[in-house]
């Protein structure tokens, strides 16, 4: 587990930050703060390269919590950042862990930066909109070419991006198959198939003909936000220059199962 450096604030009278830097001694003395760490003294606040302590940069982060109504089951679904820069987020409640947020993906509006909450968790299927397709006939190929054929018509809804998952008899568990990569729908020839790429992370090879199919959204495209009671999250940026953060927020809906 990483040591950290905690300083205390006499005007809010607590602990306010964990610093990466590790001293050996630390002292205090004409307005200056020094440290000593391998035999060498240090100046602090004198570098231009901010958070960067002993030659090793790290990042900065703060961690706050969502909790307004917690007895409310509710969907987090953006970041509202007031300050002079975006920073990337992630996102956590207490039935989803996957939300996310890129800091490229923030846009500036109204002086302050905005992004959608998306979240990469492809294994969630009971907090997601789950649409069937049905027994397939043939599946062939392998890898990052698998065709699946249907005798059914695949519909209009699923799109490429999204998450194919199968279930065997008795049709309890789904099982991740891979991410559709293409769709082939031709109603005069009677095709309808799905080509999909099975070398992704968690996936099992399909092991009989006739499956039965069902599809999850793209859920970073489709920004579903997360779903919980509270969202606790963490901001991170790797500026080196000065940063100034003033509030965070969050537009949130009350979820109705």
């Amino acid at each position: 587990m990483p040591n950290y450096t905690l300083s205390y604030s006499d005007l809010v009278g607590g602990w306010v930050s964990f610093y990466s830097y590790n001293p050996d001694f630390m002292i205090g003395m004409n307005n200056y703060f020094y440290t000593f760490k391998g035999g060498n003294l240090y100046r602090h606040n004198v570098n231009a390269n901010r958070n960067t302590f002993y030659g090793t940069f790290t990042p900065s982060s703060i961690q706050s919590v969502f909790n307004t109504a917690p007895l409310e089951n509710k969907l987090f679904k953006t970041i509202n950042i007031q300050g002079d820069a975006a920073w990337a987020a992630t996102l956590e409640t207490d039935l989803q862990y996957s939300g996310f947020i890129q800091v490229d993906w923030f846009s500036k509006k109204e002086a302050a930066y905005f992004a959608f909450i998306r979240n990469n968790s492809v294994g969630e299927l009971a907090l997601r909109s789950v649409n069937g397709i049905g027994k397939s006939y043939q599946v062939t190929g392998s890898g990052a070419a698998v065709i699946v054929k249907f005798a059914v018509e695949i519909g209009s809804i699923i799109s490429i991006g999204d998450y194919l998952y199968y279930s065997v008899p008795p049709y309890v568990t789904p099982i991740l198959a891979g991410k559709v990569t293409a769709i082939t729908i031709d109603p005069i020839s009677s095709i309808n198939q799905l080509t999909i790429d099975s070398t992704i992370s968690g996936t099992t090879p399909i092991p009989i003909q006739d499956a039965f199919f069902l599809y999850i959204k793209n859920s970073v495209a489709e920004s579903h936000g997360v779903l919980g009671h509270y969202c606790t999250f963490t901001l991170s940026n790797t500026s080196t220059s000065k940063i100034e953060l003033f509030a965070v927020q969050s537009d949130v809906m009350k979820s109705f199962p």
